[in-house]
């Protein structure tokens, strides 16, 4: 995340949990601006004044489930990098882990960006969350593939991520099948005139 101004975060208790789990489901299924905190306490089986009691307000509730969206994905991510060969292949990773994250937990596309639909105000206080994943994943390929290429990996970095983030809109909006297969594709091809050993296939 983003360390400029990084959001508050409250400790979560296995009854905040639930409920952070209900309004997950229901802010990625709906959207943010269409779920109230009435229909959170319900899906969750809890009082309105629980859920103030543990959170403090909606938009904490927001900045909890991006966080928890984010770290998931982190850790869901980490171990296809740890047993990547290659650094070309570590590359590749984030785009087959991104196909299996969005196959299994994002039908609807990336929920960062869903949200950045709904919340652009900076001094909202996901704001910081949204933005933060995004530079994380920037840097994240920036240094995957320094090892390849050196003298040219921020501008390599930039463009891989906006054939990943394309990839996530494509997959999101059912532009066409395998967008993320095909982002991937297209990032072997441009490994690969990066010089050094070709990535696995």
């Amino acid at each position: 995340m983003s360390t400029a101004n990084p959001p508050r975060r409250v400790p979560l208790t296995p009854g905040a949990r639930k409920a952070l789990e209900a309004a997950g489901r229901l802010f990625y299924e709906r959207g943010i601006h269409a779920v109230g905190v009435d229909l959170i306490a319900a899906e969750a089986g809890v009082t309105k004044k629980t859920l103030y009691d543990r959170f403090g307000s909606k938009d904490q509730i927001v900045v909890e489930y991006l966080a928890d969206r984010d770290e998931r994905w982190r850790a869901f991510l980490a171990p296809r990098l740890d047993t990547a060969r290659t650094p070309q292949d570590r590359v590749l990773a984030v785009f087959e882990a991104s196909r299996d994250w969005m196959d299994t937990n994002s039908p609807r596309g990336c929920s960062m960006v869903n949200a950045h639909a709904e919340i652009d105000d900076p001094s909202h206080p996901a704001y910081a969350i949204i933005t933060g994943q995004k530079e994380w994943m920037l840097t994240l390929l920036t240094d995957l593939v320094r090892p390849v290429a050196p003298a040219t990996a921020d501008s390599l970095g930039r463009t891989l991520m906006l054939l990943h983030e394309g990839a996530l809109v494509a997959h999101g909006l059912r532009i066409f099948p395998g967008a993320l297969d095909h982002a991937r594709e297209q990032a072997a091809s441009l490994l690969a005139t990066t010089g050094g050993p070709r990535p696995a296939s």
